[in-house]
């Protein structure tokens, strides 16, 4: 399951976790989200991001 979670803190401070998603996939998810919620201080990619999905790479391999 792809999830979005916004965690807001008692100082106003928002920060989105995804989960589910492969590759950059979650970057394009939540892109809109960080432009609603203003400047991004940090990102930090999970073990998730470094997957490559398989539609991912099966397009390598056609183009191989």
């Amino acid at each position: 399951m792809k999830v979005i979670e916004i965690i807001v803190s008692p100082e106003g401070e928002s920060k989105l976790e995804t989960r589910g998603f492969q590759g950059a996939e979650c970057q394009e998810a939540s892109r809109f989200l960080e432009i609603a919620l203003g400047t991004k201080k940090s990102d930090t990619a999970t073990s998730d991001f470094h997957q490559t999905s398989l539609q991912q790479q099966t397009q390598l391999k056609q183009k191989e």
